[in-house]
């Protein structure tokens, strides 16, 4: 945006940017090495990747004394934590800034312990609204600790605590609100889950059992408890290795030196553990060190400090799918069970010994802690504090801040992992493809339409070997008598899966042909001539189809496949099958229910868009009239304030019945996107688009459970949104759905803009003016 002069509440000029809300967070920086240094920038990273023209954000640094450390841009002020009047002078520069429409503090009491008064007034002055987050929540507090963290919450707006035990400390000992409290978990980083045996090898670890901490040292990591246990452990395992990744904590070193490193070294040497214990004494860069922990067998948290509310080592490592034996901080007591992990007593180095011996003697075992660690944790990915922050930020704003998800970069990494030379595999584990689920005429025909889709946007040529890919396993699913099997082995062979229900399959083949066949100007025309003769050949059956769905995809790749030949011969065929729905339209609808059956299943809105193409094909205005009905009909069943509901998987909704609740699946939102865009193009009517964006945004968090199902880190699409969880694995069916939406609506990601930023300035306008009026006062 250009710059725009304005007035802020003291009637001062000021050059803004942007008209986006500033939101001013204080915190510990990098440079500065401390944990909630690297937690702020990961979030403020996480932040701007997710959210576009939604607000800014500014950084004031915390510092003890003038350390004068180099900062990125984003830093704005620095706040010296050791002098009183730094405090006074940063709240005053805060209040003056208009721009600024909420003030974000990470707190840690380590922080103001030399100014904690200060600290107080400094919440006070501040005009602005306050969210404060508390890493440290200490339980049992005596009356004057009690009587600052509450007079701190009560000159905060909102505040932030990362586990649920905390929150429950802060409403039954601190009697604070539980309505002011947000839970939000300390955030952690998507990984690709590499192979573990590649990492070993690439890290010198081939043949070793790796017991795996890192973070900065100190003596409150009881890192002498692994240590003693290490001789019980290496009796059982001779190969094992404990790698201590990390440096010193620099505070330790300004007090103390590296006493404590020393002590280790030397205790090392004592119990003759040379060959089995590791130091990597460097800051490691964050790829290096989760690939650390993905090659890792077993993650060693030993803090003794029983008032430990969170740790992000834990969380990083439990996100690498890492088994944990852990001592039963707040955190580890919240998310380890025996699915999940071992927790032992503080500084108990014989139960710490029997929990890694029992699971490096059981590769069972520790794969299924592995996979259950995983999913536990999937929740608190960056991307999801992300979310949770920003509607934070939108309900303690009032009005100041209208969100806007980014959209992500078009990434076909997982697409082309899963593909072979035969063609796409069905299933994934996590994100990894699973080849003996084998493969399906369904996936490889929605492969085809995606693949085309991406070439003709980006006139990528590295498409066309993926198109010919799926292209032949459509050619090689099709029979002698015209009509097509779905499911293929590893091997190549048709499976006893064909024997029933494949009309909807041979409907998807027939989409996916008449798609290719449109494109007569960028694919080849050998490929043209192929595939048109595939679908002539299947002509004859899909004449006999009844199912809604099959008549559906076959009505809509039969219109594709006459806008690339105009054949005559397809409108005929086109009106038997469109009839066909009509009659089953008739059949069902009533007043209430206008929908072909009397059930809602999947991928429903397909027929509604049938119909669409029937009319814009024959002119025939019944099928615009029951595509209009029935399309609205399923559009008021499926969005509602929270956004896109799709039909549960679990429970279809039948007649006069509500929907499930859960099992929502990516391919009916990316079917519904689809659709929404055919409407639109024809009816240009904007709430098409704004239930797109809606409908897009599910994907990227703005669901039930307000989690992202596409994985930025793999490309890769989760199978599907459950009662409390999603499901993890990435299958070629909910990866290739996804493309398929993000294709279609980057052609409107613009549209929209506009009207947006006009009503984000109206709102903020007025609120300034309302500030200037209360200041005049």
């Amino acid at each position: 945006m250009k710059n725009k002069t304005v007035y802020n509440k003291y009637g001062d000029l000021t050059n803004q940017a942007s008209e986006v809300t500033e939101i001013m967070v204080i915190t510990s920086y990098p440079p500065r090495e401390c944990g909630i240094a690297t937690y702020s920038q990961d979030l403020i990273r996480s932040l701007d990747n997710k959210f576009e023209n939604s607000f800014s954000i500014k950084i004031c640094a915390l510092e003890s004394g003038k350390q004068c450390l180099g900062y990125p841009e984003e830093v704005k002020y620095v706040l010296d934590t050791s002098d009183a009047m730094s405090y006074h002078e940063i709240a005053r520069l805060i209040n003056k800034e208009a721009q600024i429409g909420l003030v974000l503090i990470q707190h840690e009491f380590g922080f103001y312990h030399q100014q904690a008064e200060s600290f107080q007034e400094f919440i006070d002055e501040l005009l602005k609204p306050v969210a404060i987050v508390f890493h440290t929540v200490l339980p049992t507090p005596d009356v004057l600790l009690k009587t600052r963290v509450q007079k701190i919450a009560g000159s905060c707006r909102s505040i932030v605590v990362m586990t649920k035990s905390s929150a429950k400390i802060l409403t039954n000992e601190y009697d604070i609100p539980q309505a002011k409290i947000s839970v939000i978990a300390h955030g952690t980083h998507l990984v690709p889950h590499l192979s573990e045996s590649f990492l070993k090898q690439k890290y010198g670890l081939k043949n070793r059992k790796v017991l795996t901490t890192f973070g900065l040292l100190s003596a409150g990591k009881s890192l002498e408890t692994t240590l003693d246990a290490m001789p019980e452990i290496i009796k059982s395992n001779p190969d094992v290795l404990f790698l201590i990744i990390g440096k010193t904590h620099p505070e330790v070193v300004k007090n103390d030196g590296e006493i404590y490193r020393t002590m280790l070294e030397e205790k090392v040497k004592t119990l003759e553990l040379t060959e089995h214990v590791r130091f990597i004494n460097k800051y490691l860069e964050l790829t290096e060190l989760l690939e650390y922990l993905q090659l890792t067998d077993i993650y060693l948290f030993t803090s003794d400090d029983q008032n430990q509310a969170v740790s992000g080592t834990f969380a990083y490592a439990m996100s690498c799918s890492c088994p944990i034996v852990s001592t039963p901080i707040p955190h580890a007591k919240e998310l380890l069970t025996t699915d999940t992990g071992i927790i032992f007593d503080f500084n108990n180095s014989g139960q710490l010994a029997a929990a890694v011996n029992r699971l490096l003697n059981d590769d069972k075992l520790r794969k299924n802690i592995s996979t259950n660690t995983l999913q536990k944790i999937v929740f608190t990915a960056w991307e999801n504090s992300a979310v949770a922050h920003a509607l934070l930020f939108e309900k303690i704003a009032q009005s100041q801040i209208l969100l806007k998800f980014k959209l992500p970069e078009i990434n076909l990494d997982h697409l082309i992992h899963l593909t072979t030379d035969l063609g796409i595999i069905q299933f994934s584990k996590i994100n990894q493809p699973d080849i003996y689920s084998g493969y399906t005429l369904d996936d490889n025909a929605r492969a085809l339409v995606s693949m085309c889709m991406h070439y003709k946007q980006t006139g990528d040529a590295s498409d066309l070997a993926y198109i010919h890919t799926y292209f032949n396993f459509i050619k090689y699913c099709q029979q002698e008598e015209g009509n097509f099997l779905n499911y293929v082995d590893k091997d190549k062979r048709f499976t006893a899966m064909n024997a029933t229900n494949l009309d909807d399959a041979n409907g998807r083949a027939i989409w996916a042909l008449g798609y290719l066949t449109s494109l007569t100007e960028i694919i080849p025309a050998k490929m043209i001539v192929e595939a048109s003769a595939v679908i002539d050949k299947a002509l004859p059956r899909i004449a006999l189809v009844h199912s809604p769905r099959a008549l559906a995809f076959a009505i809509k790749g039969l219109f594709c496949y006459h806008a690339g030949y105009n054949l005559s011969g397809q409108v005929s065929l086109i009106q038997t099958l469109a009839k066909r729905l009509v009659e089953m339209f008739r059949h069902e609808s009533t007043e209430e229910w206008n929908w072909f059956e009397s059930y809602l299943t999947y991928a429903n809105s397909i027929l509604p868009e049938s119909l669409l193409y029937a009319y814009l094909l024959t002119g025939d205005t019944t099928y615009k009239k029951i595509a209009l009905s029935s399309f609205n009909f399923l559009l008021s069943k499926i969005f509602n304030e929270n956004g896109i509901e799709v039909i549960s998987n679990k429970t279809w909704m039948k007649k006069g019945e509500p929907t499930g609740q859960f099992g929502e699946q990516p391919i009916d939102v990316a079917y519904t996107i689809l659709t929404l865009s055919i409407f639109h193009e024809v009816f240009q009517k904007e709430v098409y688009l704004d239930k797109m964006d809606i409908a897009f945004n599910w994907f990227l968090g703005n669901n039930r459970l307000k989690q992202i199902i596409y994985n930025p880190c793999t490309g890769g699409c989760y199978d599907g949104l459950e009662e409390h969880n999603i499901n993890l694995n990435q299958g070629a069916e909910s990866t290739i759905s996804y493309l398929m939406a993000r294709l279609t609506v980057e052609t409107y990601r613009y549209r929209k803009e506009s009207a947006r930023i006009q009503l984000l300035n109206l709102i903020r306008s007025n609120r300034r003016k309302r500030e200037m009026a209360t200041f005049s006062e």
